[in-house]
């Protein structure tokens, strides 16, 4: 398996848990919570797989970073939270972080 296609399919895997921690509404809905273990369970497992191919702190920061910035927009977009300037600013520096330590990474 493609290590960056792990990587993709651990963040959407990550945002899916995240999504339904929002719906679980506080584990007091069932179907929700349950899946939040599913898709943490899942993502971290095929973190896991990336990992055999791409350097942790190169896979943990995409991971990490496009998730949260993929969840802000999701927020803005989906569950109508608030957006400012500021919001777009630092989702944008999320994501600029995150191609400034790949870029890093880089071997000559």
């Amino acid at each position: 398996m493609n290590p960056w296609f792990a990587l993709a399919g651990a963040i959407i895997l990550e945002v899916s848990g995240t999504i339904s921690m929002k719906l679980s509404d506080g584990f007091t809905k069932l179907v929700p919570s349950v899946l939040i273990f599913v898709f943490y369970a899942a993502s971290f497992a095929i973190l896991t797989l990336a990992l055999k191919k791409i350097d942790i702190g190169i896979a943990y920061a995409i991971w990490a970073g496009v998730g949260t910035a993929l969840i802000a927009v999701i927020g803005v977009l989906y569950f109508k939270e608030p957006y400012s300037i500021m919001k777009g600013v630092s989702i944008f520096l999320i994501i600029a972080g995150v191609v400034g330590l790949n870029l890093s990474g880089l071997k000559h």
